[in-house]
């Protein structure tokens, strides 16, 4: 059953719900930030307080004394302590079902744009994927970061919601049908190696939470032809590009640094890499929600 708040036949819920919402949000990104001494291990305090910023904003960011060691159980184990456990092991993953995001030198990597260093619009991850298994959970650990570039932005899909709703409800309608974002059919040596994925932008499932599939890219991607869903889009397309959003975080990965969240709208600034700055980030995406 759908929260009331989500209901969009029931206004009270969802403005009480909206005023609490954005009453505890943060404001900066620095109200996002925990510093942690080592994530494989965290105290019962650095644990608190990386789910109280993930229950206020869907994320957290933390700085932690691990500096560049490369040690793939960091992330592993800082996202089982928050409830993170079954990992999407998409294909360009690791055999560990963690992906190393890095300007791959050569093979079949190369084809795809977070192992480059080109910029990455707004997406939320997996929104490639089947319905059934939909990326929930998100952590991101910088090893190390590129001699200049390769800034992140964030948003919460709650708030994104939000503003699209107070906009006009029925850009909530549009990105709610089934049929609202169609991934087309990917072909490998004429075969289809995956089938085209169609499916909803925003979701509420089972639990009550709100999930939210989306990409700003234009090729790779169908929206429904009409013009509800087109307002929609422009709508939202308005929201990420307002320069002087209070719900806008920006900043930029540094060597112990991290990202957990409920896979939040994000995007990533190009960056250039240099004999002893080459950027290598940790990513862990989850069929898990954060466990707040």
């Amino acid at each position: 059953m759908i929260p009331a708040h989500f209901d969009l036949g029931n206004a009270a819920a969802y403005a009480a719900w909206r005023e609490a919402r954005l009453a505890a949000h943060p404001r900066r990104l620095e109200d996002l930030l925990v510093e942690i001494a080592d994530p494989r291990r965290l105290t019962s305090a650095e644990r608190a307080a990386l789910l109280s910023r993930c229950a206020a904003a869907n994320m957290a960011l933390y700085a932690s004394g691990t500096a560049s060691d490369p040690d793939k159980d960091i992330p592993r184990l800082l996202g089982r302590q928050l409830g993170l456990v079954h990992l999407d092991a998409n294909r360009l993953a690791d055999d560990d079902g963690i992906s190393p995001l890095a300007v791959a030198p050569a093979g079949t990597r190369t084809e795809f744009i977070p192992y480059t260093d080109r910029g990455i619009k707004w997406h939320t991850d997996g929104y490639y994927n089947t319905l059934d298994r939909q990326v929930h959970g998100l952590l991101l650990h910088c090893v190390q970061s590129a001699a200049s570039g390769g800034e992140n932005q964030l948003m919460d899909h709650e708030i994104a919601y939000i503003l699209l709703r107070d906009e006009n409800p029925e850009h909530i309608r549009a990105f709610m049908a089934a049929d609202a974002m169609t991934i087309p059919p990917r072909l490998e040596d004429g075969e289809v190696a995956r089938a085209a994925q169609a499916g909803p932008v925003f979701s509420v499932h089972p639990d009550g939470h709100l999930h939210m599939r989306y990409t700003a890219r234009t090729v790779s991607i169908e929206w429904k032809d009409d013009a509800r869903t087109r307002a929609a889009v422009a709508a939202l397309e308005r929201i990420l590009a307002d320069a002087d959003s209070p719900y806008i975080f920006r900043g930029r990965l540094e060597p112990g640094m991290g990202l957990v969240c409920n896979n939040v709208l994000h995007d990533r600034a190009a960056f250039s890499d240099s004999d002893t700055h080459k950027r290598l980030l940790y990513r862990a995406r989850y069929f898990d929600r954060i466990a707040t």
